[in-house]
């Protein structure tokens, strides 16, 4: 036997099932679409803004490539503005390597330092933390240029920071230590202008 007997018991359950629970039916189709439309929306907005970003990172860059005299402050509005963003760090990087064919060191390793805080991408990080190590060797701060390339674990780099000690070792007058970090950083990869200074220290 059915649960209900008639077509009229069955409309009349539905009356009073609805009756009972239509509102609760209707606020949660209504959240739930607007909690949608809401997700969407804000994906749009997350876009919207990578986009502009993007935009905005070009152009400052065109402008600090053609030595405008504003460009240097132009990108450090930018950075300001976009901290955030991994578009902020290219954005210091490439100011740092303006400052440094400037002569402005002081500088350039500020911009490598903030950069390297603000930045966990293995990209990205080994090659500030480079760059930051030649400027300080440049500045005879011969600690911390081997303190910051003691900080560099990516595997693919390791060749490169090997390299750069010898450099670094040679700069420092200890001709001995630079060829052993040659040999490791030849060990770790093969590398012509790595065998041209072991070839030079043979000499």
């Amino acid at each position: 036997m059915d649960v209900y007997e008639t077509e009229e018991q069955q409309v009349e359950a539905i009356k009073s099932w609805w009756k009972e629970n239509g509102k609760a039916v209707v606020l949660g189709a209504v959240i739930g679409l607007g909690g949608l439309y809401g997700w969407r929306f804000y994906q749009g907005e997350i876009q919207a803004g990578k986009e502009q970003a993007s935009d905005a990172y070009t152009q400052a860059m065109t402008a600090l490539e053609s030595g405008n005299d504003a460009a240097v402050a132009d990108v450090k509005a930018f950075i300001a503005g976009h901290e955030s963003s991994q578009y902020s760090v290219l954005a210091s990087l490439q100011l740092a390597k303006v400052q440094v064919q400037k002569g402005e060191l002081d500088a350039a390793a500020e911009q490598l330092n903030w950069a390297i805080e603000k930045t966990s991408d293995e990209a990205i990080l080994p090659l500030a933390q480079t760059r930051l190590a030649r400027i300080y060797a440049e500045q005879q701060k011969f600690d911390q240029a081997m303190t910051e390339l003691d900080k560099v674990t990516a595997e693919s780099w390791k060749a490169k920071v090997e390299e750069l000690r010898g450099d670094i070792l040679l700069q420092q007058g200890d001709s001995a230590a630079a060829r052993e970090a040659y040999v490791q950083a030849q060990q770790l990869g093969t590398s012509p202008v790595v065998q041209m200074k072991l070839d030079d220290l043979a000499q």
